[in-house]
């Protein structure tokens, strides 16, 4: 059986990665389910976990073991530390008898510019604003305004940035 029958009955993978010119992936970089498009020059270190569809921005770092769960935008020269989380999976409220309801997604959306800190963690339906810090080891639960950082757990904003 040929490559093309093998593909349309679903026995070879699908190409779950495309990218523009000068990007560079390290070892043990998993693209798991759906899609990641990454634009041009975009680094992805060792020992990533990405969940597509996922879209990437040009010039983007992502270091390593980060891990990026499906319908996550990327916006242009993001930098994303080590061990970074972006997810967007999370569970209904059940009830006692089992409290992890019906599983449910909100997308993610990082701006042009921002900067998400080793460790830290950016939940469900979240927008990071264009050129946003989120500071080391922080957990982001709401919106963070362009030009912001934020620390914390939950992250709260700490100081505001000069957008230029």
């Amino acid at each position: 059986m040929g490559k093309l029958a093998l593909r349309l009955r679903g026995l070879l993978p699908r190409r779950r990665f495309s990218h523009g010119s000068g990007a560079s992936i390290g070892g043990h970089v998993s693209f798991i389910a759906g899609p990641t498009r990454a634009g041009d020059r975009v680094v992805i270190f060792r020992d990533c976990e990405l969940h597509g569809p996922i879209t990437i921005g040009d010039e983007v770092f992502i270091n390593r073991g980060a891990y990026i769960r499906r319908d996550v935008t990327i916006g242009d020269r993001v930098q994303i530390g080590p061990f970074a989380r972006l997810v967007t999976d999370t569970h209904e409220l059940g009830t006692s008898g089992r409290r992890a309801g019906a599983a449910a997604w909100h997308p993610i959306t990082i701006g042009d510019g921002a900067w998400i800190g080793a460790c830290a963690v950016v939940l469900p339906g979240v927008t990071v604003g264009r050129g946003a810090v989120v500071a080391a080891g922080a957990v982001v639960t709401k919106d963070v305004p362009p030009d912001t950082v934020v620390a914390g757990v939950p992250a709260r904003a700490i100081r505001e940035l000069d957008p230029e």
